[in-house]
């Protein structure tokens, strides 16, 4: 039976989940738009309405559009009452995260997202105020699903659907995000500039299970002679932290080619070192280009990636928020951006007593995901799997009363559907593996 439900956001990102969505009429029957800016919304909308897929079925998913401010969680919550939707997807800004929470309980509607919570003052984002909700929706019979999208997300199912099916105990875990597209321009970002800006240019860390020792005590470099500083995380493990951008390797992708990838903090390294079993060490991989690197260096000397306020004649700016307004607008980039992405993880770990190496990773094409939906494959690869997380849920596969990332639930129907859904997957048990 076809379920209704309310997506808050007007992104690339949302724009390729109404999409996929409405791809999904079976599934999908009624859909809210809902943003801050309306005229976003119904931009979506009339998009998805002129494309020759719609309705090609017999039948189409209705959609309408609303005006909001999810930082307004009584006029939110007013909102979804009055919608009832079956679900509220979150594909807005993280800042958002703990408002339509706090709107969802209130509402009593379950609640999905695509990255995990992070205060606006600050560039820091992980777990801990988002599990903090976790008893109210359990007693409210709700379920929260955090981060799916692809990373996180797809990796956490992958991770899943390791453990499912090919391992007794993961020791190693290093997750690959490489994006071999060319946009053309000198500078701009795949997703919301002031996101991307704030990850890359934080403090690089790993997940281990338990601190490194030297024979004159706890090691302040690791095994490749890299400074490092440990940090407890919860009771489960630490994490290593390193200066930003401070472990480069290479690897060579399959469709892509050879890159340099840098090692980043990632929020899904923080609950999969919770729920993998055996695990010893998680690390998170992503690519970059030398210019790209070069721009944002600049970018950080000339101060334009502060996220404090400034004075600027007489009122105050953020200049991140100001470089954001000057950059193209990742919803923009589809009709240019060429090449293709390769996302994945590699696995090391044990099967009845015996060593077993694992890769499962997804390729995507940017100008196929363009003709398809009008968007670039970096807003495809997350609002797609956001889509499955929904339309898992509203077909009773993944519920689960509380607050939850998708390494929780059964990985074997998320995974099918993402062959189905445009993001087929490929694996091997005899990769390269990450030095």
């Amino acid at each position: 039976m076809a379920k209704r439900v309310m997506l808050i956001g007007a992104g690339g990102v949302a724009g390729v989940a109404a999409a996929k969505m409405c791809r999904n009429p079976e599934t999908f029957g009624e859909l809210l738009i809902a943003s801050r800016t309306e005229a976003r919304c119904q931009a979506i909308k009339a998009d998805i309405e002129a494309r020759p897929w719609f309705a090609e079925k017999g039948i189409s998913t209705k959609i309408t559009t609303a005006q909001i401010d999810a930082m307004d969680v009584p006029r939110l919550t007013a909102l979804i009452k009055e919608y009832k939707p079956d679900l509220v997807m979150n594909i807005a800004l993280p800042y958002q995260d703990l408002a339509i929470m706090d709107a969802c309980l209130a509402a009593g509607v379950s609640y999905l997202d695509t990255a995990n919570y992070e205060p606006p003052e600050e560039a820091h984002f992980e777990y801990s105020w988002q599990w903090a909700y976790r008893e109210k929706f359990e007693k409210a019979g709700l379920t929260a699903i955090l981060g799916c999208g692809f990373d996180p997300g797809v990796t956490q199912v992958f991770s899943a659907y390791a453990q499912k099916h090919y391992f007794d105990t993961i020791e190693t875990l290093d997750i690959l995000d490489c994006n071999g597209g060319d946009h053309g321009y000198p500078f701009a970002t795949n997703f919301n500039p002031e996101i991307n800006i704030r990850e890359v240019a934080a403090k690089g860390s790993y997940w281990v299970n338990e601190k490194c020792k030297m024979e004159n005590g706890e090691c302040s470099v690791d095994e490749h002679g890299v400074a490092v500083e440990y940090k407890k995380a919860y009771d489960k493990g630490y994490w290593v932290e390193t200066a930003p951008m401070a472990i480069k390797r290479e690897y060579v992708f399959d469709q892509v080619g050879k890159k340099d990838m840098y090692l980043l903090h990632h929020e899904e390294l923080e609950s999969l070192g919770c729920n993998l079993k055996g695990i010893k060490r998680i690390r998170f991989f992503m690519t970059f280009g030398q210019s790209y690197l070069t721009h944002l260096k600049c970018l950080e000397n000339c101060g334009l990636t502060r996220i404090d306020p400034i004075d600027f004649k007489g009122q105050k700016i953020v200049p991140i928020e100001f470089l954001r307004a000057l950059l193209p607008d990742p919803a923009s980039l589809g009709p240019r951006t060429k090449g293709k992405t390769n996302i994945g993880c590699i696995f090391h770990g044990e099967k009845a007593g015996k060593p077993v190496d694992y890769y499962v990773y997804q390729v995507c094409d940017h100008q196929e995901c363009y003709a398809e939906v009008g968007s670039q494959a970096i807003s495809y690869t997350t609002g797609v799997p956001a889509m499955i997380g929904a339309k898992m849920f509203l077909e009773g596969k993944w519920v689960k009363p509380g607050v939850h990332t998708c390494e929780e639930f059964d990985p074997d129907p998320f995974m099918d559907a993402l062959n189905a859904q445009g993001l087929p997957w490929q694996e091997t048990f005899t990769p390269v593996a990450v030095p």
